[in-house]
Order: C-alpha cells, then structure tokens, then sequence
C-alpha cells in the first residue's frame, strides 16, 4: 500500500462566511455542489480546497500567523493581473510577483493570515 499524494486540502478559519466570501469574491473560486458541515468546499482540481471552521481545541488566536511552516500553492491563469487585484482591494502582499520556475509568482494573506502563493505556469 502506497499514498498517492495529496488529496484534500483546507484551512481552518476565525469567519467561515468572510473565509469562502474572499477565496470566491477576490480569487474567483467556485463552491462544489456538496460540502461537509462546518466547511466550504470549492471545486478545485486536481487536489479539493475548502475552507472550515476550527476543529475542537484549535485556537487561531494563539498563533502569531497560522500555517507557518506551511506552503500553500494555487495555480491561477493570469499572476499579475490577480496580483495587482489584490493589492488595489488592500489585500496584503507578503512577496511581490517574481518570474521563476513555476511562472510569475507572488504570495499574499488571506484574511486569517495565511500565506498563499500564486502561480501561473501550469
């Protein structure tokens, strides 16, 4: 028996309402038809993206940034145009957009502080 690799992804948040209204509002993301209680999935390929509330014991508060430690990539078709969409709506920008590897990359934070990085080539 052998894992495959990743599968699921989510990020536990403070607001499950303000959570999924930004990754759908500001990053254009869609909801799946079915989602657990307690979190939003969206219909992200190939791995699923959902966003949910805390598990039991889990304090977000007490954190100085959650998810360090943590690389979270999402692949978009235009970096730069979603880069400059974020900053004008004052999304903060951890890394400007540099060209690599991976194509135009730029990280932001979410509104729970988490570092999410951009990039562009598939």
């Amino acid at each position: 028996m052998a894992v495959t690799g990743p599968d699921f992804i989510a990020l536990q948040v403070r607001d499950l309402d303000r959570a999924a209204a930004f990754y759908e509002e500001r990053l254009g993301l869609r909801r799946a038809p079915v989602s657990p209680p307690h979190a939003v999935v969206f219909a992200t390929a190939p791995v699923a993206f959902a966003v949910r509330e805390p598990a039991p014991g889990v304090d977000l508060d007490a954190v100085e940034r959650p998810g360090l430690g943590v690389a979270l990539w999402l692949h978009a078709d235009d970096a730069q145009t979603l880069h400059d969409e974020l900053a004008a709506a004052g999304v903060p920008i951890v890394a400007p957009p540099v060209d690599g590897p991976f194509g135009r990359t730029f990280t932001f934070a979410d509104p729970d502080g988490y570092a999410v990085t951009i990039h562009d080539k598939a």
